[in-house]
């Protein structure tokens, strides 16, 4: 199974158009928020089952704030981050995760992208595909991939 995890687009879509002609078939996106109202165009390019939380920029979406799901034997919680302080580090982030008993926490928000992987709990933010602010400061996502085994593995891209 392969799944696109991108972030904070920010109503910029031309990027993630190019990340999707560039990785696909996908099987899944996921969308870890500030979306900024592009909620039809991300499901619809993604000819995919796609999971979207909200941000702190989303101010009319319809979008849950966060959400929890299985990706093969994994449960996964989806949030933008910013209501857990992911701007000063992602200690509270990853706490709370534990305390919901998830494999794997994904968030945005902090426009970098991260891949952590501790005490058997992962946690993801792709970066931003529109105003990153890693250095280097080039547009990121990741790649989930499930091998045969399910076992997940985690690539940070560039544009």
């Amino acid at each position: 199974m392969k799944v696109l995890i991108v972030s904070d687009t920010h109503r910029r879509n031309d990027n993630y158009i190019k990340v999707l002609e560039r990785v696909s078939p996908v099987d899944m996106v996921i969308h870890c928020g500030d979306i900024e109202g592009s909620e039809y165009l991300i499901a619809e390019c993604a000819g995919c089952p796609v999971q979207m939380v909200t941000g702190n920029n989303d101010f009319f979406s319809d979008l849950p704030r966060e959400k929890e799901f299985q990706i093969g034997h994994y449960k996964v919680w989806l949030t933008h981050g910013h209501n857990y302080y992911v701007s000063m580090g992602n200690e509270t982030i990853r706490q709370e995760a534990r305390m919901r008993g998830v494999d794997i926490v994904m968030y945005g928000h902090t426009h970098k992208p991260v891949v952590e992987m501790e005490g058997g709990l992962i946690a993801v933010n792709p970066g931003s595909l529109t105003y990153p602010r890693q250095e280097g400061r080039r547009p990121s996502f990741i790649i989930m991939d499930l091998d045969r085994k399910g076992i997940a593995h985690f690539t940070i891209h560039y544009l």
